[in-house]
């Protein structure tokens, strides 16, 4: 039986709890060795077994935790379990890095008491090393559901991070309390394709596979693939669902579209958050842009010219020295590969229009100057007036400290 969603699809706000949020999750995390100090082992565990959908980063050299991520989801389309370690990103390791991929899983399993598939893995750092398995193994022994902290998983999973991203949404559906949570990370290397760096999200919904996996499917490409940082996909990106029913509303399937939609919603609110999160973290970022393409034809066209003016590094330092020069942005628009027609284009930045009909308008300049100068968070609408489609994109400015970070990555 369909039951009518009661809940005004847009009365949802966002909370900071991230992965525990929802009933029946525990997670912790720990320092193992792998770094000096932070933590760098974390851990995410289901009381009833969960429903799970994941996506992946397009990058060709992906990464072994990948492989067995996906075997673990494959074989019952279930998981009860998650294992990840900061610091090494165990890619491009070769058979050893799978034995070891595949090692870890089954160290955790054992240790929770689950089948080595009802467990994902995920790792992240340095490309090309091989894991300490020693350290693994030791903090995968230290491991114990009395200290499960939420806020320690979220720090475990940091690279160069320099905080912690997690949001949460809770919604009535079918008279049940129904929340969602997120926990990512993500700063540098970050141009999604499919996923990007790392999500984790989980639900006490009751939602078939097919439904959940249709939901995270399109709800990724307007979040996640909307955000850009330095243009770079990958090896180990990865964004991951885990549904395990425990709030016990009637379950959510494809035919059930009011509370399918709504679920939806939900996740898209917190994924949306999680994404902003990502994007003003960016390596050496001082500001978060959000560009709004719209009066597009399609909602893709939309995004990808949303995704190029965000993605350019002129644009970006343009934004970063508080420069008004829209030329970057038009040209940014204009390689993008989308058709679009230059004299029906009006660009605005913040809420002063400085470009119409593809031609240059008087404006204050010094007053848009200000507000780059003072807001932390730059809005760019581009309207193409060609359609009634649109779509966000989300990024950040490029400044001296990408560099510094970057050059020294290793060391």
């Amino acid at each position: 039986m369909v039951v009518e969603t009661k809940q005004p699809i847009n009365n949802l706000s966002v909370m900071e709890e991230g992965v525990t949020a929802p009933k029946g999750f525990h997670a912790g995390g720990l320092h193992c060795g792998m770094r000096r100090k932070r933590k760098d082992l974390a851990w995410l565990y289901s009381e009833a077994p969960a429903n799970a959908a994941a996506v992946y980063t397009t990058n060709l050299f992906q990464a072994a935790p990948l492989k067995v991520t996906k075997e673990s989801i494959a074989t019952e389309q279930l998981l009860q379990g998650l294992i990840v370690n900061s610091a090494i990103a165990n890619a491009c390791t070769g058979e050893q890095g799978l034995h070891n991929a595949y090692q870890m899983r089954h160290w955790f399993a054992e240790k929770v008491g689950l089948k080595d598939h009802d467990v994902a893995v995920n790792s992240t750092g340095v490309i090309g090393e091989q894991l300490p398995m020693d350290k693994l193994k030791n903090g995968i022994e230290q491991i114990t559901m009395e200290e499960s902290i939420d806020e320690n998983f979220n720090q475990a999973i940091l690279t160069t991070d320099t905080f912690t991203k997690s949001a949460s949404v809770q919604l009535q559906i079918d008279g049940r309390t129904v929340t969602i949570g997120g926990s990512a990370k993500g700063s540098g290397m970050i141009n999604p394709n499919m996923a990007t760096m790392f999500a984790f999200l989980t639900t006490d919904a009751a939602i078939e596979a097919e439904a959940l996996h249709c939901a995270l499917q399109s709800t990724v490409n307007k979040t996640f693939n909307a955000i850009t940082v330095d243009g770079d996909t990958s090896t180990n990106d990865t964004v991951m669902v885990m549904a395990n029913g425990m709030t016990g509303n009637s379950t959510i399937t494809m035919d059930n579209e009011g509370d399918r939609q709504l679920f939806q919603h939900g996740l898209s609110l917190v994924c949306t958050e999680l994404a902003k999160q990502i994007a003003s973290d960016g390596e050496g970022a001082t500001k978060l842009v959000e560009v709004l393409v719209k009066g597009a034809l399609l909602q893709e066209d939309a995004q990808a010219i949303g995704k190029s003016i965000v993605g350019s590094s002129l644009v970006k330092t343009a934004i970063f020295g508080s420069d008004v020069n829209w030329g970057r942005i038009i040209c940014a628009a204009g390689y993008s590969g989308i058709q679009l027609d230059p004299e029906k284009v009006s660009v605005s930045i913040g809420d002063t229009e400085i470009v119409g009909n593809g031609m240059p308008l008087e404006f204050d300049e010094s007053g848009v100057q200000y507000y780059l100068e003072n807001e932390k968070e730059i809005q760019i609408t581009v309207d193409l007036h060609d359609g009634n489609q649109e779509a966000y994109s989300w990024g950040c400015d490029l400044s001296y400290d990408y560099v510094r970070i970057n050059a020294s990555y290793r060391t």
